[in-house]
This record gives structure tokens, C-alpha cells and sequence, in this order.
């Protein structure tokens, strides 16, 4: 069993067409999950994520702040104790609002 604080792992800074973006890989293959990996992004006040798509689908949970998530049908407005599923090959992109925005996301390592 693994139990450490989100604190105790090293955080991996987006660039290019990510704004304010830190991500903290939780658990993944290196720690013997077999099959998805849970990581927690925190985005700055009106930071945000690339509009991107991929073969891989997405489990998100919104702990604290507010702000949006986007998608080809519009866009929708988050708060603490949403749930977004993100499809295979879905346009996304997750957006702060002005008190910043942290959320669990979870991925399987088959990305294929």
C-alpha cells in the first residue's frame, strides 16, 4: 500500500499553450498501479490548459476554485464536487477563474 501527501511529489510545469498549469503525478506505473494513473492539476487565478484532443479518455474531479471546462459543444461552468468525463478524441481544455482551480484527473496508461 502507498499513502503519501500530495506535497511529497515533485511537480511537472505545462508550457507552450498551457497557462499557470502544475501538475503532480500521484500514482502511476512507477508505483505498481496497473492501470491509471491519478494526478492533481492546480491552475493559477484565469489559468488554463491547451484546447487539445487525444485517444485516451479522462476522469476529472474539481476540488477547490471555480472555472470552466471547454469542449466542441460550449463550454461548461465548474465548481467544487463536479465530475467531467472527457471522451477518446474529445476537444478539451479546463479554464481558472480568478481564485484559481485544482482538480484530480485520472488516465490509463494504455493510451493507445
Amino acid at each position: 500500500m502507498l499513502v503519501r501527501n500530495r506535497e511529497e511529489v515533485e511537480p511537472v510545469t505545462y508550457s507552450g499553450d498551457a497557462v499557470g498549469v502544475e501538475m503532480r503525478p500521484l500514482i502511476t506505473e512507477r508505483e505498481g498501479a496497473p492501470t491509471f494513473a491519478m494526478r492533481v492539476f492546480t491552475l493559477d487565478a484565469d489559468g488554463h490548459t491547451p484546447y487539445h484532443a487525444h485517444t485516451w479518455e479522462h476522469e476529472v474531479y474539481i476540488l477547490k476554485g471555480t472555472g470552466s471546462v471547454r469542449g466542441s459543444g460550449g463550454e461548461r461552468a465548474l465548481r467544487p464536487g463536479d465530475s467531467v468525463y472527457v471522451k477518446p478524441q474529445e476537444d478539451h481544455q479546463f479554464r481558472a477563474g480568478a481564485e484559481g482551480l485544482q482538480f484530480i484527473c485520472c488516465v490509463p496508461h494504455n493510451k493507445s
